[in-house]
């Protein structure tokens, strides 16, 4: 196989095969990785790197499922465990508001006790007092799990969902589709099939949704695209993806030890990912999980999307992350602009936000 051909197609604007994928996936020509990437990036975004001011909310880390990366989640009864009412639901969306958030992120544990009522009135609280805030919630696992404890069927709980005020569905939950690693890491969660499924289904429902895959555990490299082959169709199909996020796996605190990222490996998953979903929009950059210097390093590598303010974000710190649980706005342009990006704020379907006033200051 030839990079040059390779590279040749990636800039005439072909699309690229398994094989090839995996061909550039290990090329030690990382600039070569970086050019290809940076084509595809700047054929949907020009020089546009995107951020929104968000607001993360986990309403419980109560979870049956045993996943052996998480160091989130918590058993019934278990230390450390959590669970907000709607009321407390609505004093940190009225923070993160206070704040200028317009966007409520908000996903949890599989609780085996809240009922199916909790969601629906959850959402219908939040849109009731914030109608203008998009609410991006619950991953595919969770609506898998909605739909077992109603004894719904997928459609049904989305609707309802919609009916409450749902916006979109975040990416969550995907982990990496390979059988054996989902064997190994998280035995029994909802599988690729399943898991593309519910997005087919809040597709065709007029919901867009982001996707992502968790890397830097125990995958193999073919995995790692074995994972992308997977969406790329159903976007042809559905088109109803907006993002796609490649997560950094972070181990302390989890059941996964021995495992250590680097920077190369991250270089290599956002870029590959970004020629590969040549149907995807945006590839983004989670500084969350990467860190605020690499995630800058990912915008030159294929991603488009920084994130946001985030604030009070949970699940990654638990595990580990050192980097900020908040963001504010101007340092979020300034990192842009560092890496050689307009920043453009964003909202959750990626038009771009004009403010007659300045945000308030972002504090923890």
């Amino acid at each position: 196989m030839d990079l040059k051909q390779i590279e040749d197609k990636v800039l005439a604007g072909g699309r690229i095969s398994e094989e090839e994928a995996l061909f550039l996936y290990h090329t030690p020509n990382i600039h070569a990785l970086g050019r290809m990437s940076e084509a595809v990036r700047r054929r949907w975004n020009q020089n546009n790197a995107y951020y929104i001011v968000n607001r993360h909310i986990n309403y419980s880390n109560i979870c049956v499922d045993d996943c052996k990366f998480c160091a989130f989640a918590r058993k019934p009864g278990e230390d450390g465990g959590f669970e907000y009412s709607i009321n407390e639901m609505l004093k940190r969306a009225d923070e993160g508001a206070a704040q200028g958030a317009i966007e409520f992120h908000v996903v949890g544990g599989l609780h085996p006790d809240l009922p199916y009522s909790y969601y629906l009135d959850m959402l219908r609280a939040l849109k009731e007092r914030y109608p203008d805030v998009h609410l991006k919630c619950f991953t595919a696992v969770e609506i898998s799990h909605l739909a077992r404890l109603s004894k719904r069927s997928i459609e049904q709980v989305l609707n309802d969902l919609i009916d409450a005020g749902l916006g979109s569905l975040p990416g969550g939950g995907a982990e990496m589709f390979a059988e054996r690693v989902r064997d190994k890491m998280c035995p029994g969660k909802l599988y690729v099939d399943e898991w593309l499924e519910v997005h087919r289904t809040a597709h065709r429902l007029g919901l867009h949704s982001n996707a992502t895959m968790l890397y830097g555990h125990v995958e193999e490299p073919e995995e790692i695209v074995d994972h992308l082959a997977h969406l790329r169709p159903l976007q042809d199909e559905t088109g109803g993806f907006m993002t796609f996020i490649p997560l950094h796996f972070q181990p302390k605190n989890t059941r996964l030890t021995g495992v250590l990222g680097t920077g190369m490996k991250d270089m290599r998953v956002h870029a590959v990912s970004r020629i590969y979903l040549d149907n995807f929009p945006h590839i983004k950059a989670y500084w969350t999980m990467l860190g605020v210097k690499t995630a800058q390093v990912m915008l030159r590598f294929g991603a488009d999307d920084f994130d946001g303010t985030v604030i009070d974000e949970k699940i990654v710190h638990m595990a580990g992350s050192t980097s900020p649980k908040i963001m504010t706005v101007s340092k979020l342009r300034r990192l842009i602009e560092e890496a050689g990006r307009v920043p453009v704020e964003r909202d959750t379907l990626f038009n771009p936000v004009m403010r007659e006033a300045p945000l308030p200051a972002v504090t923890a």
